[in-house]
């Protein structure tokens, strides 16, 4: 039991693991016990790190995206890893709204996600965090402000992700940016051409022009689209 919490301690120096136990670009090692912390409970109580759904490569994308900007907007914050990076990159002085109706919890009054989400974004100080607990459609019912930064990674099935669009881009400022995540197929990745996410970035963007947006970035899954200044 001493080794395993030495094992368990000394990963925990790190604030996430990359895309633990999932298919990934990137060689990643991670202790053997955390196969039997998967639950979204031991990160909340420190006994593991965060577990990010995006890899290093992302991760420093989103943040150099996200650099300077005011108001940023992710859709779908799982255990927090993506909200911290931008959280940690965005102007001191702006908002970040996380939008998640974190209602997949079997234990409703535990809700292991939520209660992960949280211990991770206040690990930094910068800016102001709003949580909006609701489904994103039933957000942008009731939004008014503009948007610099706009992370859609919620509901990957297609009609979800045309949804997130729908509801949103209005509302993102000339020289703000989407970032659309598993929404591109690269060698060694996982996004296929069938998933939401890519199929709506294809059709949007790659297929033909959208009048008054253009991609800026990809990387890895992630791309990053600007809209005309």
């Amino acid at each position: 039991m001493e080794r395993v919490l030495g094992l368990m301690n000394a990963a925990c120096g790190g604030k996430l693991i990359f895309r633990p136990f999932m298919s990934s670009p990137d060689r990643i090692r991670v202790p053997w016990v955390y196969s039997r912390l998967r639950h979204p409970l031991f990160a909340w109580l420190g006994l593991r790190p965060i577990f990010a759904q995006h890899t290093e490569a992302e991760h420093q994308a989103l943040q150099q995206w996200v650099r300077g900007r005011r108001q940023v907007v992710e859709i779908g914050v799982a255990e927090g890893a993506s909200a911290l990076a931008l959280r940690e990159a965005m102007a001191n002085d702006g908002t970040l709204y996380l939008v998640d109706p974190f209602h997949w919890s079997r234990m409703k009054w535990i809700n292991g996600v939520r209660r992960a989400a949280r211990a991770a974004v206040t690990r930094s100080q910068r800016a102001n965090v709003v949580w909006i607990e609701k489904f994103s459609y039933n957000a942008a019912e009731d939004w008014t402000k503009t948007i610099d930064f706009l992370f859609l990674d919620g509901d990957h099935n297609q009609e979800a992700v045309w949804q997130d669009w729908e509801s949103w881009h209005r509302f993102v400022a000339p020289g703000g940016c989407v970032a659309f995540h598993d929404a591109r197929e690269f060698p060694s990745g996982w996004p296929t051409a069938t998933d939401g996410p890519v199929r709506v970035v294809n059709a949007l963007f790659r297929e033909r022009a959208l009048p008054g947006w253009t991609i800026e970035a990809e990387i890895h899954s992630l791309v990053v689209v600007k809209r005309d200044d």
